[in-house]
This record gives C-alpha cells, sequence and structure tokens, in this order.
C-alpha cells in the first residue's frame, strides 16, 4: 500500500468527529492500538536481550574483585566501547551531510496552494507569565497556523483573565472550543478539567480540523517560518505521520543557568545529530513533544496521546510505528532540519534532575509495553536494531555510574596501577568524544543553517572534556532516579519552572 492510500484507509478508519463522540472514538483507538491496554506479551528474543543487558552487568561488575590491571575496570570498558559504537554509527549514516548545502526540507519548499493546513495547541497549566510570548510568535508565522488552540489545562493562575483580556477570547463550557479571538480570528481556546498535559491534547485533536496538528508547549517559542517548514515537510512526504523540528535550550541567566545551558545545548545538538542517523535507518523513535507535528488522522487512528505515559510524545511514535507495520503503511518519522524553535530548559540542579527522572521512568514505561518489539524481524530495523540498543540504554546509566564508583573505589584503596590504566581508557575516548563533537559541530551547521555562537567549536570541545565527570554522571543519577519512579508506579509530572524563556526580553 502506498502512502496516499494509507491515509485515504485512516481517514475512512478514524473519523473527525468532535465531541463526546470524537473522543469515545479516540478511546477506542487508544485501546485497540496500545500495548498497554492490549498487551502483546513477551517474545523470547525481547526476554533474552533485556536478561542478557542484566547479567552482563552483572559478571562485569564480579571481574572487578578478581582481576588485574584495565581488566578489572571491565564495566567501564565495555560502557566505553558502546557508546563509541554508537558514535562511529552516528558519524556513518549522517555522511551524507557533509556535501549538503541546504536542507532536504529547505529544497522540496512546496507552493502554497499545496501545502496541508496547520493547526497549533498549546497545552497550558498555570503558564500566564509565558503564553503572551509563545502565543506571539505563533501569530507571527508567515503561512501559518490557521487554528492555534490553547488547550488550557485547568489553569488557575490568571491565564482565563490574560486570554480575555489581552488575546480576546471569550470562554465555551468545558470541553466545547470557543468561538475566534475578535482580535486574532485564528486564535481559539479550550477549557478542559485538569488532567494532564496528554488529556488537554487529546480534547484539542477531537474538536480541530486541520489535516497538520502541532504541538507546542507553552514555554517553547517557534523561530521565524517553523511552522511553514513543517507544512512544507509534509507536502514533500505524503507518507510523513510524525516530524520534529530543531529544539535549542534556554536556562536562566543565573551561574548554574549558564552552566546547565552550556552542557545541554551541546547534549541537544548531538541527540539531534543522532536523530538524523536513526531517522536514515528508519528507526527514529524520539522525537520532542515542545515542538512535533503529527497527520491528524494518523493521530485519531491510534488514539493519540496516552495519559498514563509520563513521555507522552515518545510513547506515541511506537504506537504510530506499531500500527504501521502490522498494517502495512509505510509511515515515515523524520526531523526537519530548517524548523527551528527555543525551549526553556531546567535551570537548577533540581529542576534537572527532576526532569531527567521523568524522561527516564517514561522511557522506561515505553520499553516495557514495547518489549514484544525487541528483537523481532516483522519490525525491521527498528526490531532489530533501534530496540535492542533501547534494552541496553535501560541500564547504561548503572554502568556509567558502576565504573565511577569503581574507580574511586580503586583511588581510595591505593591501586595506583589500575587507575592510570583506567585513565588511560578514559583519555583516549575523550580524544575520540572531541573529534566527534567537531564532527557533529560542523553538520549541525549544514544541516540546520545555524551559526549563532551555540555551535561554537572551541566551547563544544571544552564541553566534551568537562563532560564526563560532570555532566555525565547528573544524567546518570538522575536515570537512576527515573527507575526507582518506574519501579515504584510514579505518574507524576512534577511542578515545572519556567526561568528561561521568560528572562529573555521579548524571546530574543
Amino acid at each position: 500500500m502506498n502512502p496516499n492510500q494509507a491515509t485515504a484507509t485512516v481517514i475512512s478508519s478514524a473519523t473527525a468527529d468532535s465531541g463526546p463522540t470524537g473522543a469515545a472514538l479516540l478511546e477506542r483507538a487508544l485501546i485497540a492500538a496500545s500495548p498497554r491496554l492490549s498487551p502483546r506479551g513477551t517474545t523470547l528474543a525481547g526476554a533474552a536481550i533485556h536478561f542478557s543487558v542484566a547479567l552482563l552487568w552483572l559478571l562485569l561488575f564480579a571481574r572487578a574483585f578478581f582481576l588485574h590491571g584495565a581488566l578489572a575496570w571491565s564495566t567501564g570498558i565495555v560502557y566505553v566501547m558502546y557508546d563509541t559504537a554508537l558514535l562511529l554509527f552516528v558519524g556513518f549514516k549522517t555522511l551524507p551531510l557533509i556535501g549538503l548545502r541546504q536542507t532536504a526540507e529547505a529544497a522540496a519548499v512546496q507552493p502554497l496552494s499545496r501545502l496541508p493546513s496547520l493547526g497549533v495547541i498549546v497545552a497550558a497549566h498555570n503558564e500566564a507569565s509565558v503564553l503572551p510570548i509563545t502565543i506571539a510568535r505563533l501569530l507571527e508565522q508567515p503561512h501559518g497556523p490557521v487554528q492555534i488552540v490553547i488547550a488550557d489545562d485547568g489553569s488557575s493562575d490568571g491565564s482565563a483573565e490574560l486570554l480575555r483580556g489581552r488575546f480576546g477570547l471569550a470562554p465555551a463550557a468545558e470541553g466545547e472550543l470557543s468561538a475566534p479571538s475578535v482580535l486574532h480570528p485564528q486564535l481559539f481556546w479550550l477549557r478542559v478539567p485538569h488532567g494532564g498535559k496528554a488529556r488537554a491534547l487529546n480534547a484539542a485533536i477531537t474538536v480541530m480540523t486541520t489535516d497538520i496538528v502541532m504541538t507546542v508547549d507553552a514555554d517553547t517559542l517557534l523561530e521565524n517560518a517553523a511552522s511553514h517548514a513543517m507544512r512544507s515537510a509534509f507536502a514533500a512526504r505524503p507518507g510523513l505521520v510524525a516530524a520534529t523540528g530543531i529544539l535549542t535550550p534556554v536556562c536562566s541567566r543565573t551561574v548554574p543557568g549558564r552552566i546547565l545551558q552550556w552542557f545541554q545545548t551541546h547534549e541537544y545538538m548531538r541527540n539531534f545529530i543522532s536523530r538524523y542517523a536513526w531517522m536514515r535507518t528508519d528507526s527514529l523513535l524520539l522525537i520532542s513533544g515542545a515542538f512535533a507535528s503529527f497527520r491528524r488522522d494518523a493521530l485519531l487512528a491510534v488514539g493519540g496521546f496516552d495519559p498514563q505515559c509520563l513521555v507522552e510524545d515518545y510513547e506515541l511514535i511506537h504506537r504510530l510505528r506499531r500500527y504501521s507495520v502490522e498494517r502495512g503503511l509505510g509511515w515515515d518519522v523524520r526531523v526537519i532540519g530548517d524548523a527551528h524553535a527555543r525551549t526553556d530548559a531546567p535551570s537548577t540542579l533540581q529542576a534537572f534532575l527532576r526532569q531527567r527522572r521523568r524522561w527516564f521512568a517514561g522511557f522506561l514505561q515505553t520499553q516495557y509495553w514495547n518489549r514484544d518489539m525487541t528483537g523481532n524481524r516483522r519490525y525491521g530495523a527498528l526490531g532489530l536494531l533501534m530496540m535492542p540498543v533501547k534494552a541496553i540504554d535501560t541500564l547504561q546509566p548503572l554502568y556509567g555510574l558502576t565504573a565511577f564508583a569503581l574507580l574511586l573505589a580503586f583511588a581510595f584503596h591505593g591501586r595506583g596501577a589500575i587507575v592510570l590504566s583506567i585513565f588511560g581508557v578514559i583519555g583516549a575516548k575523550t580524544l575520540f568524544d572531541l573529534l566527534f563533537y567537531v564532527w557533529s559541530i560542523h553538520l549541525y551547521r549544514r544541516w540546520t543553517g545555524e551559526t549563532r555562537q551555540n555551535t561554537n567549536v572551541g566551547m563544544a570541545m571544552l564541553a566534551a572534556i568537562a563532560e564526563p565527570f560532570t555532566f555525565q554522571l547528573l544524567r546518570h543519577f538522575g536515570a537512576l532516579l527515573g527507575w526507582l519512579e518506574f519501579v515504584r508506579g510514579g505518574r507524576v509530572w512534577g511542578k515545572q519552572h519556567r526561568a528561561g524563556i521568560t528572562a529573555t526580553p521579548s524571546g530574543d
């Protein structure tokens, strides 16, 4: 079945009814498509892969008490080898970017008459401090959205007064879309009882009428023409059902905020280069819900966002890919290199760890629910490559923290020969990382057209040297907290504090 036929099939199987009927259809579709609600079980290959990752850690850890020299640090050596293998894979898959003179999306810009209609959902709970900037950026988009729906998730902070007084909106009954703003005809207000971001997004999906739905967090500012780039990408690829743009983190101007922004900026750049590599392998699973677009009919077909997942955007991509494979639809997921936005990022250690705890706990949820895909040939490269990599990633933080703890133990017990051997391995890895950082910065610039100071090669190299014993350990500790959250069945996001976007005058 070709992508055009696939889209027609989805439209016929998931109607665009709004209101209670639309909500009921969405719920039924979620039950049918979700492995959480309709479990697929565990395959032998999936169980073997996950078990092997844990068993290997136990064996490597035990070696520390019996071996000498660098081999006593086998946990760290395997950790380094795995990370290096991933970087080599990314480097190979991103080779096409070397000769890129403009992004593929920019080269494929479509005539306005052929662009699909775009609607934007801003799910907001007590976001009055950032909504004015976010809405203003959306309204300024050239050839931008024909619908902007503020999905007000039971706000109690003055958001209602803001939407009435500043944006000319009048509230409708809960669950019903308001009349258009008297000041901005494309702007609408949807009030729903407080139930979390996923429920607010789902409520908006059922009342919207556009071909494409873009989700934009209330603390995310679109750059000029970002929405046009998204529309062009979907017009050029009929099989495209989900896409994310390029995000740049923004933190507060405090000292901790500047340090965290420095590390997170380079982390985001490497991550997007990595996403490009997985996109070329037809295995991309991670898109950023802070700035993502979806074909609305595909969202309806799989039941929208799952309110029970801590990372609803990540889980949704698994469901879309599963649905596509099981029906032979050939759906695609991509990163759009010329669609840019800036998003508020954690500016304090506490906020950073809270974010990473939620991200990792949600990752573990999703990996568990979709464990039948791991090692499953039916899902192609996704099942045979990406899902096994994700299985390793469930314990990668444990490998990293164990390696660091063993290094400290060897040092405190006066085992200098082992420590020197370990630092030899770490030194070689750091040199490799420096080369990869330079490579990724070069490719990132070519792919995205980004030339601002946040792509400074010197600062990136300094980050590569500083990360192993600072930011990387923080990320691993946040993941460990995520494991605890997952084991205890946590479902709470935690209060979000906006400090970066609000500290930037006029969003500049």
